[in-house]
């Protein structure tokens, strides 16, 4: 059975200043999350569940879902900030206003999944060959296998002239992560790559593997998501900002011995929806992906 690809498309986007999963730069409007679920499709992937807010259904639809639908095998589901909460829960986090995060978003698409899948954000640019490298992997593994995978990107490739990013820096050892940590408001400065965690300095030399958020898992994973997130609500019901994060998730898997994950490793250079200047440099890249390297077809989407 081919796999799932699942993409986390529920963000707030407080720093775009809009909302950058459905914001067009294609020829024809595509947005990026277009061109990467076309390009899951290219790659052996059967089918797609993205992850929406209930209040962009409407848009949602009328951008991206419909099209894409009359072309693959596509389906929606809701992350709210209810979710898995029980009514204490639900009462305690009232003032809350954007989801829990990446890992509890997975977690709400559980009943639409049935296949091992790979997960992906909205706004990020991977490259075909990335999707790919998931496809045959999860084609090989079994429904219950305790062996997901991620591709990582080099931290060089996934920096934004626009402003600071922050990513999960991945320790690996003989091809298996041993390791991740998100580092926040990373960009370069005076000649070095650094970071910024609330006061705490890192300094990077530009080649260490960064998590983009896309892993491939088999649904085996969710009774340990499950156990995650709850422990995590547990001590968070009551937080405005606290998140759920997957980098967060995937290190508890490796460091628990609950399961393994192997890296694979692309050499892509990243372009994604970060800042609201990034939307320029996004229509470029495509236009030159479609016009000078004809890697796309200028309508990404037959019509009816």
């Amino acid at each position: 059975m081919k796999p799932a690809l699942v993409v986390l498309a529920a963000g707030v986007g407080s720093r775009y200043g809009g909302v950058k999963q459905i914001d067009g730069i294609g020829n024809y409007k595509e947005t990026l999350l277009d061109y990467a679920t076309f390009d899951a499709r290219k790659s052996g992937f059967g089918s797609v569940v993205y992850i929406i807010r209930k209040d962009i259904e409407s848009a949602f639809r009328e951008r991206i879902f419909d099209r894409v639908a009359k072309n693959f095998d596509a389906r929606y589901v809701f992350q709210s900030r209810e979710n898995l909460l029980s009514e204490a829960q639900i009462k305690k986090s009232k003032d809350r206003v954007k989801p829990w995060g990446t890992a509890h978003a997975v977690l709400c698409a559980k009943d639409a999944i049935k296949t091992p899948f790979a997960v992906i954000n909205a706004d990020d640019y991977y490259g075909r060959s990335a999707f790919e490298t998931l496809s045959g992997y999860l084609s090989g593994i079994p429904e219950d296998s305790n062996e997901h995978a991620i591709v990582a990107y080099i931290l060089g490739n996934t920096l934004s002239k626009k402003g600071s990013v922050s990513r999960a820096v991945c320790k690996v050892k003989d091809g298996y992560l041993v390791s991740m940590r998100e580092h926040k408001k990373i960009s370069r400065e005076n000649g070095q790559i650094v970071s910024d965690n609330d006061g705490e300095k890192s300094v990077f030399m530009g080649s260490e593997l960064v998590s983009m958020n896309f892993f491939g898992f088999s649904p085996a994973i969710f009774d340990t998501f499950s156990e995650f997130f709850n422990k995590f609500i547990e001590k968070n019901a009551g937080s405005d900002t606290a998140e759920c994060l997957l980098p967060e998730c995937a290190d508890t898997i490796v460091s628990s011995g609950k399961g393994k994950i192997r890296v694979f490793t692309s050499k892509e250079s990243w372009f994604g929806m970060t800042y609201p200047e990034d939307r320029d440099v996004v229509r470029a890249e495509i236009a030159n992906k479609i016009v000078k390297e004809e890697y796309y077809p200028e309508r990404l989407w037959e019509r009816e």
